[in-house]
């Protein structure tokens, strides 16, 4: 069973491929360039997913594999999948756009070990040393778009503890979806035609043009003494 798993036209989200993303947590460590797909929960891609990583936890905990598998359920922070219900934006505590019904698995890859590769819509890779390339390609990859994506699933189980990790090997753009997020605000409404200057006069041979008169300055306010208040009885 090969270990790279292929999604087919799933949607992304959460992009960073045209610059990794820092780590504000360890700002020493590698950036690292993620993108999260979204996809139905019966996709092919999914449950082949799901079935690699059943098959890596028993060969690698065995008789633990079902213990240390429901632990790593139990946790979202030691997983790279779930479902789109666990996606919660905590400043408004709504589900994130585009989740809601979906299943999703996270990949990610350290910049020091490259980028990821990204495929032409020819199904050929674009050469990674053409950097200009490159980002026009990933500039077209935005959230709410359809990709295809490599990703390449493996178990962590290190002092930060046991759990399910995926890379990023490789994307594709696919079509155009819906952006994610709030549209860009339209202010034009609030706008109208600007009104074109009047054209300056030519001066006349031999004259010099003289400059413009400053406006008077209004003359101050002139305010008057406050009414005193009548203490003669009515």
């Amino acid at each position: 069973m090969s270990e790279i798993i292929f999604l087919s036209n799933v949607r992304l989200s959460f992009p960073s491929i045209i610059e990794p993303k820092k780590n504000k947590q360890y700002p020493d460590k590698p950036a690292t360039y993620e993108a999260e797909s979204l996809m139905p929960p019966n996709h092919a891609g999914f449950a082949h997913f799901m079935q690699r990583y059943a098959t890596m936890a028993q060969e690698k905990w065995k008789a633990h594999a079902q213990q240390v598998m429901q632990m790593i359920a139990n946790d979202r922070k030691l997983r790279c999948f779930g479902q789109g219900h666990e996606k919660v934006n905590q400043q408004t505590l709504k589900m994130y756009d585009g989740y809601e019904g979906m299943v999703f698995i996270s990949a990610s890859k350290k910049s020091d070990k490259g980028a990821p590769q990204m495929i032409k819509p020819d199904g050929t890779a674009v050469d990674p040393m053409n950097t200009m390339e490159y980002q026009a390609f990933a500039r077209k990859l935005y959230g709410g778009c359809y990709v295809n994506m490599a990703v390449k699933p493996w178990l962590q189980e290190n002092t930060h503890g046991r759990g399910i990790r995926c890379d990023l090997i490789a994307i594709q753009f696919a079509g155009d979806g819906t952006p994610f997020g709030e549209a860009a605000a339209d202010a034009s409404g609030m706008f109208g035609a600007v009104a074109a200057s009047p054209a300056a006069q030519p001066a006349m041979p031999g004259f010099m043009a003289q400059p413009a008169a400053a406006p008077a300055m209004p003359a101050p306010p002139v305010f008057g003494m406050p009414q005193m208040p009548s203490f003669m009885g009515r």
